[in-house]
């Protein structure tokens, strides 16, 4: 039975020839082959159609030297799936290189010819693709020249993976060395073409690297990724996107945001909205750890012009993770619109070395950005906390949310007494000099000893403690610290009786109980503090103190233990409670 080869090459030309029982049809780019492929992906000796004993024509890749088959560099593709050898069916489609054939059988045998089609229905499909970056598609019919501003966003689809893929996995991303061998004395003509690429690949990486060290922008890594991957491969469209992080910094379930967006040429600018991203890539380059070449099963349809490829959805894509050895950072996906070709193996290669060196990038901006928010943080909530509480909230950043939690806690109120009367007769720098001061040294104290400034009240304070973690000892630090707070205040007031500046005292009452504590507030504002009975109960305690006098409920008497010796006062009556309030003064001196 004979057959026809229908092909059409990479240039565009279509033409086709009847295949002969009995015959082998070398395919390459030599001119001895009895298919010639004008094409530069294609070997010079790529395939041969050989007919079998059992009446079927079969491609094989490669060809026959001394008996053995010596295959081709760049493989053959059958109806997307590479191939060494098949039985033809028809209807089935070849791609070798950027070529593409069509098997037919027919049952009536044919003049054996080569032709070339000049019917109208190819005339106006010829397809420029111009490796520096000239207009694409710019001959096809029909074709609307545009000049948009670049495109700024995307959308995702979720349509099945071509029929052809290839896959580089993750150790071969981020350390991909070459398998030349420099055991012989002279390199072949395969292993000097692969160091010239492997000469290119290192020459834009380099120049990459040079940029990028000092870059701290992440739309500028990206633009320098995308620029790279333009000169290096026939890319015609280029999305940064990277993966959604939590306030930890984990990526959160494969969710990516674009933060670069760029066309080959402004003509494409316009028709790259109308693409989307597939979510089926994406998902499976992050989840799996691999950069993937997936050419579109449609491709090997007919056109009719650029808007009919854009509408169907038609290109040759690669997507390539951002990733380091500690974490995946997002991926980088690119397309390439032409019907008539693909992407190679080479392209993913050079695609995969870019997306690594721009992680490590992402990393480094990462970090410094991260270092940069806890310096300030650190700042911030170090004038309120103690430095170990200060490490527990950056290292477990998701605590920083509205709400609270009951627990049981020890408050701390103190107060100046007779500031107001000082404040009237003292000027307001002298005075708010003595306060700061005042409050310097009582926040160090309460730090020293495990509590948490809560706030500041005019020219009192109040403290926590067991907030925002709960130990045993929290009610004994608490006492603890009141009695040095007290006898800090006798040494500040030598200091201030040697600068002529009246003596100040203050009250110190303190409850333990169970409280709310979490961030109270809005979304926009809130601060960390302790809501309830407890609180208000400690704050009548103060309240009740004289200057130098220390008073605690009998909870916090439980608590603390017998740390100080205590004198039992008249109970206190509190309103809102059916029961008066059992007080005991702390002898601290």
């Amino acid at each position: 039975m004979n057959a026809v080869l229908k092909i059409i090459e990479a240039g565009g030309k279509v033409w086709e020839i009847e295949l002969l029982p009995d015959n082998v049809y070398g395919v390459g780019r030599a001119k001895e082959n009895a298919i010639v492929l004008n094409d530069k992906k294609v070997s010079r000796r790529h395939a041969q159609i050989v007919f079998s004993d059992a009446g079927n024509y079969k491609i094989v890749d490669g060809y026959t030297a001394n008996g053995e088959i010596v295959r081709s560099a760049n493989s053959i593709f059958v109806n997307g799936k590479p191939t060494l050898e098949k039985i033809l069916e028809t209807g089935d489609r070849i791609l070798i290189g950027e070529s593409k054939l069509e098997f037919q059988k027919v049952g009536k045998a044919k003049p054996s010819e080569n032709r070339e089609f000049e019917n109208q229905k190819f005339e106006n499909r010829s397809v420029e693709n111009r490796e520096s970056g000239g207009e694409i598609f710019a001959n096809a019919a029909n074709f609307p020249v545009k000049s948009p501003e670049a495109p700024s966003r995307v959308s995702y689809d979720d349509k099945p993976l071509g029929h052809t893929q290839l896959l580089l996995s993750a150790n071969e991303i981020i350390g991909n060395n070459s398998n030349i061998s420099i055991a012989s004395a002279a390199a072949t003509p395969g292993e000097i073409k692969a160091l010239r690429r492997k000469a290119k690949f290192l020459e834009l990486l380099y120049e990459m690297s040079k940029t990028l060290g000092t870059v701290f922008d992440l739309k500028e890594i990206f633009l320098k990724a995308t620029d790279l991957i333009f000169r290096g491969t026939p890319a015609e469209r280029v999305v940064a996107l990277l993966a959604e992080e939590d306030s930890s910094g984990k990526t959160s379930n494969y969710r990516l945001v674009p933060i670069a967006l760029k066309a080959r040429d402004r003509a494409l600018s316009g028709l790259t909205e109308k693409l989307t991203v597939s979510r089926t890539i994406t998902e499976k380059v992050m989840r799996e750890k691999v950069a993937l070449l997936s050419q579109d099963a449609r491709t090997d349809e007919q056109f009719r012009g650029a808007e009919s490829i854009v509408l169907q959805g038609v290109r040759s894509t690669i997507c390539a993770p951002l990733m380091t050895e500690s974490k995946i950072h997002g991926v980088i996906y690119a397309d390439r619109f032409d019907p008539f070709s693909a992407f190679s193996s080479e392209d993913l290669e050079l695609i995969s070395a870019v997306a690594a060196q721009t992680a490590v990038s992402v990393e480094i901006f990462k970090a410094h950005e991260r270092l940069a928010r806890e310096e300030i943080a650190r700042a911030n909530y170090s004038r309120f906390m103690p430095e170990y509480v200060v490490k527990q909230l950056l290292e477990n950043p998701d605590s920083f949310k509205l709400g609270g939690t009951n627990q049981t806690i020890t408050v701390l109120f103190a107060d100046i007494r007779g500031f107001t009367a000082f404040s009237e007769t003292e000027k307001p720098e002298k005075v708010v000099g003595l306060l700061n001061r005042y409050f310097s040294l009582m926040s160090e104290i309460i730090f020293a000893h495990g509590g948490t400034l809560d706030k500041y009240i005019g020219d009192g304070l109040m403290a926590l403690f067991g907030a925002p973690q709960a130990t045993p000892g929290d009610a004994k630090n608490a006492l603890k610290s009141a009695v040095a707070m007290q006898k800090r205040l006798a040494t500040l007031n030598l200091e201030l009786e040697s600068e002529a500046i009246s003596p100040i005292n203050i009250g110190i009452g303190l409850h333990t109980g169970e409280a709310t504590v979490g961030y109270i507030g809005s979304e926009k504002r809130s601060e960390y503090t302790a809501i309830g009975d407890t609180v208000n109960l400690a704050s009548r305690l103060e309240s009740n103190a004289r200057g130098g006098q220390i008073l605690i409920s009998e909870a916090t008497a439980k608590a603390g233990g017998n740390l100080f010796p205590l004198l039992a006062c008249q109970p206190l009556n509190v309103k809102n409670r059916l029961q008066s309030v059992s007080l005991f003064e702390v002898k601290w001196n």
